[in-house]
Parts: structure tokens; sequence; C-alpha cells
């Protein structure tokens, strides 16, 4: 899958999630939640494809978990801090972000 396809289904998929589980959880506006989506995914999405394509076939799978783990730890830690938001919905929210775009690209390959 190219690049820019991977990142705008990634953006496609997740910044509504993002958009809905903020305004309804932590009452954030649409359009500040959106934005937040937007960063947090310019700053996990390139790193993560770098390094996924240069992990070995045999052991794919196991970096693939790890790795997802980090971006959801990672995008949850920058809306907690961009957004002020305290509790688990950073947390819930990337983690339904997440994994709707990795289900949505298996879905496609």
């Amino acid at each position: 899958m190219p690049y820019l396809f991977a990142l705008a289904l990634t953006l496609l998929v997740e910044v509504p999630v993002y958009i809905a589980a903020l305004t309804v959880s932590a009452r954030v506006r649409p359009a500040r939640a959106g934005a937040a989506a937007l960063m947090v995914n310019c700053v996990t999405h390139p790193p993560l494809w770098w390094f996924l394509a240069q992990v070995p076939a045999d052991d794919y799978w196991g970096y693939f978990a790890v790795a997802e783990a980090t971006v959801c730890m990672v995008e949850a830690l920058l809306l907690r801090r961009m957004l002020r938001l305290n509790g688990p919905v950073p947390y819930a929210a990337s983690v339904t972000a997440n994994a709707a775009s990795v289900i949505a690209g298996f879905l496609l390959i």
C-alpha cells in the first residue's frame, strides 16, 4: 500500500472517530478535536510507516503489535497535553481510533 494512500485512509478513519469520542466523552469542540486528531496522526504516522518498512517479514506481526501500542500511547499522551484532558478518555479514544484504522487497512489489503 503506498504511503499517501495509507495516510489518507488513516486520517479518513481516525479523525471522525477522535471527533466523536472527544466531543461526546470530554466535551471538546469538534473543530478542536479534529485539529488535534490531525496533528497526532501527523506526528505518529510517518515514523510508524518508516519503522514497519524496516521490520523483517518473519518478525512483522510482533513488531506491528508493539509499534501500534506505542502509537496509541503517544497519541493519547499528546491528546492529554494538547487538549488538557485527564482520565481515561484520551487513551480510550486513541485505542479506538487506531483499532478502527488497522481494521480498515486489513479490509483493504
